[in-house]
């Protein structure tokens, strides 16, 4: 109706059900509209959630089925509104999870599918087993989750790939790199010394590695237990410690998941894309929800980052846009006070903030954890009152966001925002004889060429998953230097452009208790939830403001069907004061403004009402005249129809009676002839019988009288 897109964000806590929600919205969408063509468009949309759920969800303590990466959907639409394709954008996928999971918690979806699938015939070379058996699994002690089957969901998996065009030949692919990363966790060191380790020979996991992933079972061994260094002069090899190899092994593997996720995305867009062009679209955002858990970390850190950022939108949307209109229209309003979370995003990510600090000391050559948090505390603890220090710890920091305080770990923030695996490992695997391996590489061959190499030897590979664009020469390299959490915001600005270029939906999700419960509700969280999404603040604002507006042109095409010719004057405004005065016979329900009419709740859908019971009206109308003339038009041509067949049948008729006429007197003249024929020489019989009678008697007579002289 607005002629605008649209954006429908989907927030609230972990666990609240944001999932669900954006998929019955897609849903929606997909049942209403319609496929502009016969590729069966909307079924192809759908058929992504199931992908990116197995590959980019979880089970973590506060929900089973946990998104671990954001997501923004656009969903095209042609001029007629029917579906045309989609394009997926995703943001900060937790990489950390392929490596490690706390306790009662889940990998990735997929890992436990194929772990459940592992009997299949098309499976046994894989080489797969129980989940409990592979080091990437077990951690969290909680392979399975109730009332979920995972092979169950591998079938659902596999037919939603073929459904998206992926074939069954990259699908195994596919599920050759994913059981590669399992047997790479069970890969063990042996130490040397306190700098120096190896990998016992022949070792099981490293050959089945190997064999997945077609690399040398050499090469790779030394390049897990070694780095290349590199100085102005020379180049030289160094061995490393068992905890490095650990981690760098590690970091080797969360690398592959992140580009094989980035990969299947690049796949899904491609079989989304849409063949026409677009007209308008609608966006469904789903993205992580607000997180806090006993230990919080990088991940914790940008996801309750974005969902600030996210509530900050809805806030400028809802609260200041909103009254700051209403002061700018001159309509008579009291402020209503809202929670203002600017500082705490300034806190963040303006300049000397908490990202800015990080990216500083990701750049000292002996930068640490422990030397940031000094930072963090002599630059924000005493001058921002949203920033807090532990009382029994110099590691960690406090942050007071929208919805709950939540303390931060200081470990791993850096070496995760460096996000570093080492170059060598990653010329191994592209020297693979696996064609789907190097696939995945081909964005880095620039990137990970000597010369782009940071000090240590290591390529920091910070890459986040945002809607790809064409890059200009020597751009990659300087995009692929970024840090994670710089990427991050990137993309998150560019995610807000998005949503603020569009008219925002909200759809908040309130979660009813903390346990995972059915049919338990605890009104103190939820009130906490709905205080602090500002949903109580927006229903304030609803029954007091004016939710919808029209500027007087807006309002004067849209209802123009309501007003008479009489009623029509020059002036726009007027029109409109005088047309509205007749309709909405309550003054409070509307106001008027400079340039634009305030309507209270439900005031335009009582509009909308009523010009479409005109509209409804008008078209029955003309309906009735159109079917009356088509009527008329069948009639007279039925009618001319019926007396042309008339004609012509009453011609033949006419032409078949004189025939018969022509035929009666041919045979009465017949009749004549034959009755006259035959009773002439009947006759003629009788005549000359008589004259013959005759004769003979009057000789006979005369003879007697003869005799008798």
């Amino acid at each position: 109706r607005d002629e605008r897109n649209q954006s429908i964000i989907v927030s609230g806590e972990s666990g609240a059900g944001k999932t669900v929600s954006a998929k019955y919205a897609m849903r929606y969408f997909a049942t209403v509209s319609g496929s502009a063509s016969e590729a069966n468009v909307e079924e192809k949309v759908l058929a992504s959630n199931p992908i990116m759920e197995s590959i980019g969800n979880a089970k973590t303590t506060r929900n089973d089925n946990s998104s671990r990466f954001g997501k923004y959907i656009e969903i095209g639409f042609d001029k007629r509104y029917r579906i045309i394709g989609a394009n997926m954008r995703t943001y900060l996928l937790e990489k950390s999870r392929v490596v490690f999971q706390a306790e009662e918690e889940r990998n990735y979806h997929i890992f436990y599918q194929l772990c459940a699938s592992a009997a299949l015939p098309e499976f046994k070379t894989l080489r797969l087993g129980n989940a409990n058996y592979f080091h990437y699994t077990k951690q969290g002690g909680s392979p399975v989750i109730d009332g979920v089957d995972d092979a169950k969901e591998m079938v659902n998996t596999r037919q939603a790939c073929t459904l998206l065009g992926i074939s069954d030949s990259y699908q195994m692919g596919i599920f050759r790199i994913l059981a590669g990363i399992l047997h790479l966790g069970n890969v063990e060191f042996a130490s040397r010394d306190s700098d120096s380790c190896t990998i016992p020979p022949k070792h099981e996991p490293l050959t089945i590695f190997c064999d997945l992933m077609g690399v040398d079972y050499e090469e790779m061994a030394h390049w897990l237990c070694h780095r290349k260094l590199a100085t102005a002069t020379e180049t030289y090899i160094k061995p490393i410690s068992k905890l490095h190899a650990i981690n760098a092994r590690d970091a080797l593997a969360k690398h592959i998941y992140a580009n094989l996720f980035n990969w299947i995305v690049d796949h899904v867009n491609k079989a989304l894309h849409a063949t026409v062009k677009q007209h308008s679209f609608i966006g469904v955002l789903d993205i992580y929800g607000f997180e806090t858990f006993e230990i919080n970390s990088f991940e914790q850190f940008c996801i309750n980052y974005a969902n600030e950022k996210l509530q900050q939108q809805f806030n400028m949307h809802v609260f200041k846009l909103e009254q700051e209109e209403y002061m700018k229209e001159q309509i008579p309003w009291t402020l209503i006070d809202f929670y203002d979370n600017q500082p705490c995003i300034n806190l963040i990510e303006a300049k000397m903030g908490i990202l800015d600090l990080l990216d500083e000391e990701c750049k000292m050559p002996k930068g640490s954890d422990d030397t940031w948090a000094q930072k963090l505390y002599n630059t924000h603890l005493n001058k921002c009152a949203l920033f807090e220090k532990p009382r029994l710890s110099n590691k960690a920091f406090i942050i007071k966001h929208f919805a709950d305080k939540v303390e931060y770990q200081c470990e791993g923030f850096l070496e995760k925002n460096k996000d570093t695996v080492y170059e060598e490992q990653i010329k191994v695997l592209k020297s693979s004889k696996f064609k789907l391996l190097p696939e995945l590489f081909q964005d880095e061959e620039k990137v990970l060429s000597p010369t782009s190499a940071t000090p240590s030897g290591r390529v920091p590979l910070a890459r986040t998953a945002v809607k790809p664009a064409k890059a200009r020469p020597g751009q990659a390299s300087k995009e692929h230097k970024k840090t994670v959490g710089h990427q991050f915001r990137n993309s998150l600005h560019l995610l807000m452009e998005t949503l603020n270029a569009t008219t925002p939906h909200y759809v908040r999700c309130i979660k009813p208790n903390d346990f995972k419960f059915p049919f338990t509700f605890d009104e103190k969280r939820a009130v906490q939830q709905l205080r602090a999404c500002g949903v109580l603040e927006t229903i304030r604002i609803s029954a007091a403001g004016f939710p919808s507006r029209w500027t007087y042109q807006e309002f004067f095409s849209r209802y123009r069907v309501l007003m008479k010719q009489r009623d029509v004057l020059s002036d726009r405004k007027q029109t409109c004061k005088n047309v509205l005065e007749k309709l909405i016979l309550d003054k409070d329900k509307y106001q008027f403004g400079k340039t634009k009419i305030f309507f209270r709740a439900g005031q335009v859908a009582y509009l909308e009402k009523i010009r479409a019971d005109k509209l409804r009206a008008a078209c029955i109308r003309i309906q009735k005249t159109i079917r009356g003339w088509l009527m008329r038009k069948k009639y007279v041509r039925m009618r001319k129809a019926a007396i042309t067949i008339q004609r012509y049948v009453r011609g033949y008729q006419a032409r078949c009676y004189a025939k018969f006429l022509r035929r009666t007197r041919a045979a009465i003249t017949i009749q004549k002839f034959q009755r006259m024929y035959v009773v002439r020489k009947r006759y003629q019989c009788m005549r000359a019988a008589t004259i013959a009678l005759q004769a003979l008697l009057r000789g006979y007579m005369a003879r007697n009288k003869y005799q008798m002289v």
